[in-house]
């Protein structure tokens, strides 16, 4: 009797002790973000019928540093975009804080890009963004501030990462409360997928942000 309980113990604490490994070994997956995954009113009409197989679309704009930035820079890169202006004072400053962050966290990391697009083309030449990228402590060549033609940017983040609503991006006229100003931050992974949205003005967000940047490093 006593035989069957010491084997039934031993039973027991080696089931549970396989279940907790299993369970540690369990990795987080992100979700791939399609455009049924989004609030409809930020999706254009045509996507929403696509579904799903959603990439980010290839682009080719201007840095701080006047190199042009196409998919042949970002090809296989993990990175995190984000909409800005360099005149903003309410909401830009505390993303761009968070973006240091971000940035920090990966300064070694190769695959880890940030692109900073304005929605402010007219103002933000590349030697404005200059002075604004060495400002925030950009590292030339990973954290790059996009300009280029406005069409070109809206399109982008109407088309692409869903952070204007089409019906916003017929007024592409001068800087109001309808123009792109959102404190999202986009996580785009090696094959040109949404993984993630997060606050960038969260400190909370984007420490979950930086996790989930790890977790994207270690897929396949």
């Amino acid at each position: 009797m006593k035989r069957i309980l010491f084997l039934l113990l031993f039973s027991a604490i080696f089931i549970g002790i396989i279940y907790y490994t299993n369970l540690s070994d369990t990795k987080k997956q992100l979700p791939v973000i399609n455009p049924i995954d989004v609030n409809k009113e930020m999706v254009d009409p045509e996507l929403l019928r696509l579904g799903y197989g959603h990439r980010i679309a290839h682009f080719e704009l201007t840095d701080q540093d006047s190199n042009t930035i196409n998919e042949k820079v970002i090809k296989n890169k993990i990175y995190v975009a984000e909409y800005f202006f360099t005149t903003c004072r309410t909401i830009c400053p505390l993303m761009n804080t968070q973006m240091t962050r971000v940035q920090n966290a990966f300064s070694k990391e190769r695959d880890v890009h940030l692109l900073s697009f304005t929605v402010d083309p007219e103002h933000d030449t590349p030697a404005v963004l200059k002075k604004y990228a060495v400002a925030h402590g950009a590292i030339s060549g990973k954290w790059h501030f996009l300009t280029g033609s406005k069409k070109d940017l809206y399109t982008l983040a109407r088309k692409s990462f869903f952070v204007l609503k089409p019906a916003e991006a017929v007024n592409q006229g001068d800087v109001g409360s309808d123009f792109i100003h959102t404190n999202n931050f986009v996580l785009v992974d090696k094959h040109r997928r949404i993984r993630g949205y997060y606050d960038g003005t969260s400190v909370s967000e984007v420490d979950q942000l930086i996790e989930d940047i790890r977790i994207l490093l270690e897929e396949p």
